[in-house]
């Protein structure tokens, strides 16, 4: 009975964090979420607390900002007025005055470079983040239609080797019910690069070929849209993969022609760094992408 009552509340907070990065912007009424969800707002704010350690309100408001701060870098012909809309600020005053809060400077300075040394510097707390003599400089990326994913999921709050555990608990799961056709895909709701990593939203997914194979798994699920995504090839260890998306975000989509959208990137692991002892990956990385 407990166990079953976990994992209600589980499922339920876990559709509430995925319905605000889908609708960040917009205005996110909560009184209608409430009876969207089927819920009192009293023990909807109760239990998104006790899973997150975060409430409702705070949460939407990080999300915004981090959204803002990766568009203000991605998205150069868009206005800061035109990014505070698109994530959802009702003005940019308050979008300025909420940005400067955040992150110590106002959203032009962010924009004429700030980012940069900000960046660097969740990289250098790494423990092997700027240790790695790889680059990924020369990468030239694949432009793809992807299809929609459903997905099994994990939710994991910060970006750390705690991870692990998630991607563990996937393997087994695999292995319990014999899935053998599956993808292992990361999806990086927040950019780890500009995010800090303790407040990262990471989820680890498993796409199951054969519905058939998945109808008794007991994890809550969703779909991964489709869209146009810029695909990446990569290899490395440990935190190469964050060397990885600043290289992208920082010096590939700046000067590609493209814009990034409030979809978020994800991974689609061929060796998952989680889940062998060298902490080596082989994947693809994709970001979404439109016309600048």
């Amino acid at each position: 009975m407990k166990k079953d009552l976990a994992y209600k509340r589980t499922k339920i907070t876990n559709n509430l964090m995925h319905h605000i990065y889908d609708n960040i912007d917009s205005a996110i009424n909560l009184d209608t979420l409430s009876q969207d969800f089927h819920i009192s707002k009293f023990h909807m704010h109760r239990i998104f607390k006790q899973e997150f350690d975060s409430n409702i309100y705070e949460t939407i408001q990080s999300i915004r900002l981090q959204k803002a701060a990766n568009l203000l870098i991605t998205n150069k012909n868009s206005t800061i007025s035109e990014i505070s809309s698109i994530c959802g600020y009702g003005s940019q005053t308050s979008f300025i005055r909420a940005f400067g809060t955040r992150f110590g400077m106002s959203p032009k300075k962010w924009r004429q470079g700030a980012y940069i040394e900000y960046s660097n510097q969740i990289l250098h707390d790494l423990p092997k983040g700027m240790t790695s003599a790889i680059e990924y400089g020369k990468l030239i990326p694949l432009i793809k239609k992807m299809p929609s994913f459903e997905v099994f999921y994990i939710r994991h709050h910060g970006y750390d080797e705690s991870i692990q555990k998630c991607w563990q608990q996937l393997q087994a799961l695999s292995l319990c019910h014999d899935i053998h056709d599956y993808k292992q895909i990361a999806i990086y709701h927040d950019n780890p690069i500009i995010t800090p990593l303790k407040a990262c939203n990471y989820v680890a997914c498993l796409a199951i070929d054969e519905k058939e194979e998945s109808k008794d798994i007991k994890l809550p699920s969703f779909t991964l849209n489709t869209g146009v995504y810029a695909e990446f090839s990569a290899q490395g260890y440990h935190d190469d993969i964050l060397k990885l998306i600043q290289q992208i975000y920082h010096e590939w989509l700046p000067s590609s022609g493209f814009e990034t959208t409030n979809k978020p990137s994800y991974a689609i692991y061929e060796e998952n760094n989680f889940l062998n002892e060298k902490g080596f990956f082989s994947l693809k990385y994709y970001i979404p992408i439109v016309l600048a």
